[in-house]
Formats: structure tokens, sequence, C-alpha cells
């Protein structure tokens, strides 16, 4: 049977549909493939703000059932992080409501029941840095962009579950260090050979989008069982899944995925 496999493109922080589901066509061994084209708004620093979360939400609930996931984004920023320029100028009610609807967006892609897939096609900071590691598997631009978590060089505090995803999804120690304490700037390479990417893919945008659209159909033929994998994935980073749990929709039974 056809299942589909949603590649969601980050988009403006003022849209409410800035996550475009990718439309589906079929190819060989039963997944569907996206069409990768170019968005007219996927240059920006697709910052953060409560509209932009409250998209990617929307859209990663609506991928239920399919067989993998793969977010991406387009131009030189996968995300430069939360919107501080808006938060700077929002009622303090409103300044919360984005650090728990990140928080509640982290909940949704560890109770996801599918495998995911991170497509970082350009510059990925802070905010951006935690969500691409949140993912499953992570693919990166291998000639452009680099993980950077900005809050000591910015002069901010980072939040309990941010430092639980570094902590979780970076393995080596000195590595989480540089990230954390120096505000290194990694590119792919580097992030590959600390542990924190999977694969550096040469090339542009599509190539990287391609990458991990392939990893996605692999990883969907294998026809697991989905709420098996939320289960695994929120066992596997206990600690992670504590501190974010009850902002997401996981108390909703999860989804499985039909088997192929």
């Amino acid at each position: 049977m056809l299942l589909g496999l949603p590649l969601l493109f980050i988009g403006t922080p003022d849209r409410l549909d800035a996550v475009e589901k990718e439309p589906q066509r079929p190819v060989h061994g039963g997944a569907a493939r996206p069409r990768p084209h170019h968005h007219p708004h996927g240059p920006g620093e697709h910052r953060f703000g409560p509209a932009l979360l409250a998209a990617i939400r929307s859209a990663v609930a609506a991928s239920a059932g399919a067989g993998a996931l793969v977010l991406a984004a387009e131009g030189k920023f996968f995300s430069n992080g939360f919107d501080q320029a808006w938060a700077r100028t929002a009622p303090p009610h409103l300044q919360a409501t984005m650090g728990a609807a990140f928080r509640a967006l982290i909940a949704d892609l560890l109770a996801l029941p599918m495998p995911t897939v991170a497509a970082v096609t350009g510059h990925a900071a802070a905010a951006g840095c935690a969500l691409a590691l949140a993912h499953d598997s992570v693919f990166m631009r291998g000639s452009r962009g680099f993980l950077y978590m900005s809050e000591v060089d910015a002069g901010l505090k980072i939040v309990d579950f941010f430092a639980e995803i570094l902590r979780e999804k970076v393995p080596d120690a000195v590595a989480r260090r540089d990230l954390l304490l120096r505000g290194d700037k990694m590119p792919a390479g580097v992030a590959v050979r600390r542990g924190m990417v999977d694969v550096a893919v040469e090339g542009g945008v599509e190539d990287v989008v391609n990458a991990a659209v392939a990893e996605g159909e692999k990883l969907a033929a294998r026809g697991w069982d989905g709420e098996v994998v939320a289960e695994i994935r929120k066992a596997a980073w206990p600690k992670l899944w504590s501190k974010v749990k009850d902002y997401g929709s996981a108390g909703a039974p999860a989804v499985a995925r039909p088997r192929l």
C-alpha cells in the first residue's frame, strides 16, 4: 500500500501556514516521495514565534499515520532560534507562550509514532539547533551552515530541557562543553565526527533534502509499529521526555502506522 512521507518546510514566522506539507508521488518500494521545490517564503532566519511554532505543531500532528517525517528549511538558515525581536515587544504573559510552545513541539516529536529526520540545510542556532537534534536522524549540508548554541554569547540562561537535549543527544562531554560554554559554531563535518550529526551531505539545499527523504523512505520501508517507535524513543531519552511530556499532545493515544 502507499504510505505518505511528509516533508515539512519551515517558513517565515508571521504565517500560520508557514509549514508546508509537500505533495507526494509514488516511488518504487511502496512509499511516497515528496517533490522537492523552492518555496517563495523559504529564505529567512525562520525564527520561532508562537505563530510559526503552532504551524509546525499542526503539520507534525497532521502527519500521523505516515511512514516517517522529514523536517527541512531553505535559504541560509534552518532556524536562527527564537524570535527575540517579537519577545522584546510582547507582553510578559505572551513571551512565556513561546517557550511553552517549543517545549510542546519537542514533546510532539518524541511521541510521534514514526521515525523523524532533520534536513539541516543551513545554520541551526539556539532553539534551531535544539530542534534539529531532537530528531532521530540528522542530515546536514556539508558546505554551508553550522550548529550553534548562542546562549553564552547572548548572555541568556539555558532552559532545562534545552540542556537535556544536549545531554542526551550529544554523546561527547567535550562537544557539549564546546557548544554550551564556548559557543563554538560546528560545521557538518565536525558535527559528524563528534557524534551530533549522522551525515554531512555535499551539494545544495535540494541535495540535503533528497538525502534526508531517502533516509526517511528507508526507515519507513522497515514497517515498524509506530506506537512502539514512540515508546522506545521516550524510554531512550527519559529525562528529556519527563521535562516536556506535560506540554505536548502525547496524552492522546499514539496512532500506530500500518505495516507495509
